[in-house]
């Protein structure tokens, strides 16, 4: 079994970077070549420490990253560690730093541009990795891996999130170079895979019993997004921040926490690192989530309630057939609960939801419940057969927000209740560790996904008899439901950072159980700073992540001389905010300015009205044309967003006050840039 290597020396020189293993002396060492960027294998004999201007410890190599006018080298340089999985440390990403091919003497704006996004908004998310164990798959897809092959070739495509920039280090491994042809097997230990997402690993203690709580949740690198410019579905099938969440127990691992791996060597019983010669045992429950499968969109216009925007049904036939294709192929049976509002503005969505599943089923049965409080509870549409691959899925919609309303938590149960019978079916993946063997020896298999993983820990503890038929974690143990509680907070709130810039709303109920002033207080804040980041700052972070991922390549880009992240509306437009802002100030100045006794109220009370009208038509234009205000991505402008700006200036133009002077100072946007901008020709690896 080939792993990557834990301790890594780069040797920086003028004419390469070399990467050895201080470890293993006697290994091949990587070299990248300056400034071409090529790589080769050479032997570490042969590394003359004259040339070498200095030598640094990393923790690994995140990938190469080809930007306009450079290519780069991208190392971690801190790494900290958050506990042992099954015996096998997990790392954090702390620390990064760029490795430039060329010594640049003049700054580039855009070169800059593309950096300060990587480091701002890549470089400091929750990335996570390990040397020794694959946190890109299940525990369950880990039991069904050949765990002799390199760690990086084990890895899932989905959750490999560095997998792009790691593509000039996998394709030298897989062909070689002009120097080195073919497969370059001494590469394997280089290629270190991460994933972003939520890595809680607590070893703790129910009824006494010690146990080890994780919960992982591996985001997608595919149609990765922010809140509002990433929704729906792409050609390809790929759901919009789409998240694999996983909840795993495990028992009489003496490896957790931060100590050594310990406990007995008597590999050939499966007992080996287990505490007291008991076997290890790994319980985990899987279940998925995503933006609703169909093409839709929300279309920032600095209104706090964007405007939903669903295309025909049918267009997105093809691409949701892929996505269930994939989904029932990895997880089994779906279960596809829908929490959205059947009211207002997210009825479409709702129903553009249950149009495709009907359209993808080949026979099934709807039915829908009432009760006197609300018009729909539950909406069901199942197969009558499961003859086709597509009669795997099962719809439920259940009215989270107004069942939930006035704080009745506990009408939540209803869903479960109403998944019972599902849930029995759908089990848990059960395992016991045998080194001797490879890995896991599966137990059981859980056989489909779906929401509810507080229900199934409940079933966990009863058929490990740390519970009684019918009793609950929440009342047996305080301390470990509050344990528990807080998890899956904190990866709410890890998740939502993700596409929304902020924590998770009504964290307080996931918590304490109940809604507090304070976390009131706390909404009311993240509705605000959601608002102003949704509409102002999530462009930028948008480019970030379609640069690290590959939708956007610098160096692919035909868009001229031009610079990319210039803004190109005219300089009226503008000027707006500017003279809104320079309005308020002289406003406020007048009211507060300290006047001489004898000195007359009219002059300084039209000084104040005249900035007062020149404020409001400042800001009465700006909300009026929302659309020419907003910070939108500018590496892959959405077409929406191209439509929204044409037809908004357009009207503009036929204004009488502002028309003329807009129209004869228009720079417009770059009509090469944007004919390449359709988000299905996005380049993924």
């Amino acid at each position: 079994m080939t792993l990557p290597y834990r301790d890594i020396n780069v040797h920086v020189a003028a004419e390469s970077y070399t990467f050895t293993s201080p470890s293993s002396p006697n290994a091949p060492a990587l070299v990248i070549d300056r400034p071409t960027g090529d790589i080769r294998l050479s032997e570490t004999a042969s590394i003359s420490s004259k040339r070498v201007a200095r030598v640094s410890s990393i923790a690994g190599i995140l990938g190469l990253i080809q930007l306009r006018l450079d290519k780069y080298a991208i190392v971690i340089t801190k790494a900290q560690p958050v506990g042992r999985l099954k015996g096998h440390m997990v790392y954090k990403v702390i620390s990064t730093d760029f490795l430039p091919m060329r010594e640049r003497q003049i700054r580039d704006p855009d070169e800059d541009q593309f950096l300060f996004l990587l480091k701002s908004y890549i470089m400091t998310g929750p990335m996570y990795f390990s040397y020794s164990i694959d946190l890109t798959n299940s525990f369950q897809r880990q039991a069904s891996i050949d765990n002799s092959t390199p760690l990086w070739m084990r890895a899932d495509d989905r959750f490999f999130w560095n997998r792009f920039v790691q593509t000039d280090l996998i394709d030298f491994r897989k062909m070689g170079s002009r120097s080195q042809q073919g497969p370059q097997p001494a590469a394997d230990p280089f290629i270190l895979p991460l994933i972003w997402g939520t890595m809680e690993i607590r070893p703790t203690k129910f009824k006494g019993t010690p146990l080890t709580i994780v919960l992982i949740t591996r985001k997608s690198r595919y149609r990765a997004g922010t809140r509002y410019f990433t929704r729906g579905i792409d050609e390809e099938g790929h759901a919009a921040n789409y998240n694999e969440t996983e909840q795993v127990v495990v028992l009489n691992d003496a490896g957790g926490g931060l100590g050594g791996y310990a406990g007995s060597t008597d590999m050939q019983s499966g007992k080996f690192g287990a505490s007291d010669g008991r076997e290890m045992q790994i319980m985990s429950y899987v279940q998925t989530r995503g933006s609703v499968p169909v093409y839709w969109s929300e279309i920032n216009a600095l209104k706090y309630t964007p405007k939903l925007q669903v295309r025909g049904i049918e267009t997105a036939f093809s691409a949701a057939k892929k996505h269930f294709d994939e989904q029932i192929r990895i997880y089994g049976d779906n279960y596809l609960v829908n929490l959205v509002n059947q009211k207002g503005r997210e009825k479409r969505v709702k129903e553009a939801y249950e149009q495709m599943v009907k359209m993808l089923l080949s026979s099934k049965t709807e039915t829908t419940s009432k009760d006197l409080l609300t018009e729909e509870k539950f909406h069901v549409i199942e197969p009558n057969t499961t003859k086709q691959e597509f009669d795997r899925l099962h719809y439920v919609y259940f009215d989270f927000h107004h069942e939930t309303k006035g704080l009745q938590m506990h009408r939540a149960m209803m869903l479960v209740d109403r998944l019972h019978d599902a849930l029995i079916a759908q089990q848990y993946f059960r395992g016991v560790d045998m080194p001797a063997n490879g890995g896991l020896e599966t137990r059981n298999f859980q056989t489909s996904v779906s929401m509810l993983a507080r229900w199934t820990l409940d079933r966990i503890f009863v058929d490990l008899g740390l519970l009684q038929r019918g009793e609950t974690f929440a009342t047996a143990d305080s301390a470990f439901e509050f344990l528990f509680r807080n998890l899956w907070a904190d990866n709410a709130d890890t998740v939502s950072k993700a596409y929304a810039g902020t924590g998770a709303m009504k964290t307080d109920l996931t918590r304490l159980g109940k809604r507090t002033k304070q976390g009131t207080l706390q909404d009311g804040n993240i509705a605000v700073t959601r608002y102003y980041l949704n509409n102002f700052r999530d462009g930028p972070r948008q480019d970030a992540y379609d640069l690290f991922l590959g939708a956007y390549e610098p160096s692919a880009a035909n868009i001229g001389s031009s610079l990319i992240f210039a803004d190109r509306r005219p300089i009226l437009i503008q000027s707006i905010p500017y003279i809104l802002a320079f309005s308020i100030f002289f406003i406020f100045l007048g009211l507060f300015s300290k006047r001489l006794p004898d000195s007359t109220v009219l002059p300084m009370r039209l000084f104040i009205l005249f900035w007062m009208i020149v404020a409001g038509w400042c800001l009465n234009f700006i909300i009026q044309n929302g659309m020419l205000f907003v910070n939108w991505p500018k590496l892959n402008p959405r077409p929406w967003a191209i439509e929204g700006y044409q037809e908004t200036i357009g009207k503009i133009k036929k204004g009488k006050v502002v028309g003329s002077f807009v129209a004869g100072h228009e720079r417009g946007l770059s009509t090469a840039r944007y004919l390449n901008a359709e988000e299905g020709k996005k380049r993924i690896e």
